[in-house]
């Protein structure tokens, strides 16, 4: 039986509108709405006066307004970004320009990867760069507010989500969302590495996290723990295709996700081989020669 993932869905979005969601947070939603975006990407403003911003977003004029007339008035000292899509990023380079604030993220698209290996990757934004790096366990402060970097790669080798001390809450990025399963796309998504950022959150103390598509996780742990059961729970599915000869992802895919829109099965193919590449590397599967979409494998 599948894991049950208790998703959360319901959310009010006004596109442009400003939405005081905490007493230190305000959101402000891009209209983009789609199958990896759900109703649109939402960038968070941290403090009052001077303000951090988590995910300026793509590079949307209307999104990149709302944004500049929300923090009117008021200093930008900090562009924080979780990871380089283009629904993500993109937008930080309008939106430095016009406050002069600095970008903050771990590195440039692929700068977790051990070899520059993700050029081919579909939907990355290969133009940013932040002016300052930063690493896990890092701390940037304003007046009133200090937020802890926390590296979380998987979805993304440089993906970085961003504690706000001050409320016990994480903002997740693409790393854990309420509404869906992150993608987790090889080369530059790694599964294992994917599954030990899930494991790293049930250490920390977070009471809430802001995705930054859809709505608050107001239960972290129990919510991360069905993650988790959910990407073993693939891998049983996974040895169970294989047990009954479809020893393919294209013959997987369809069966392992029959209820899912066939427009994401594309997607869910890279996710089904970020999980067999795990489990070769695990030990769990074979193939011939590296794995890739059109291996077969076998049952080591």
């Amino acid at each position: 039986m599948a894991v049950a993932i208790p998703f959360v869905r319901e959310i009010d979005i006004d596109y442009g509108r400003v939405d005081q969601v905490s007493p230190l947070v305000r959101r402000v939603t891009a209209n983009n709405p789609g199958g990896f975006t759900y109703m649109g990407t939402g960038t968070y403003i941290i403090g009052k006066g001077t303000v951090a911003v988590i995910d300026p977003g793509p590079n949307d004029q209307a999104h990149i307004d709302a944004l500049l007339k929300a923090v009117e008035g008021e200093t930008v000292s900090h562009i924080l970004i979780t990871h380089c899509h283009m629904d993500h990023s993109p937008a930080a380079a309008a939106f430095k320009a016009a406050t002069g604030a600095k970008t903050y993220a771990y590195g440039p698209h692929g700068s977790g990867q051990p070899k520059d290996s993700v050029q081919i990757e579909e939907g990355a934004d290969r133009d940013f760069t932040p002016d300052i790096e930063v690493r896990h366990g890092d701390v940037l402060e304003g007046p009133g507010w200090s937020v802890e970097c926390v590296f979380t790669p998987g979805h993304t080798s440089n993906h970085m989500s961003f504690a706000l001390r001050e409320e016990k809450a994480l903002f997740t990025g693409d790393h854990v969302m309420g509404w869906s399963t992150s993608i987790v796309s090889p080369p530059d998504g790694d599964m294992a590495t994917y599954i030990a950022s899930l494991e790293l959150l049930l250490d920390r103390d977070d009471e809430l996290y802001w995705p930054t598509h859809g709505p608050a996780i107001t239960e972290p742990k129990p919510f991360v723990r069905s993650f988790i059961a959910h990407r073993e729970d693939r891998e049983r599915q996974i040895v169970e295709q294989i047990s009954a000869g479809r020893t393919t992802i294209a013959d997987m895919v369809p069966v392992m996700y029959e209820a899912t829109d066939k427009r994401l099965h594309p997607a869910a193919a890279r996710s089904v081989l970020s999980h067999v590449i795990k489990m070769v590397a695990d030990g769990k599967l074979a193939c011939d020669g590296e794995p890739s979409l059109s291996s077969a494998y076998r049952l080591s």
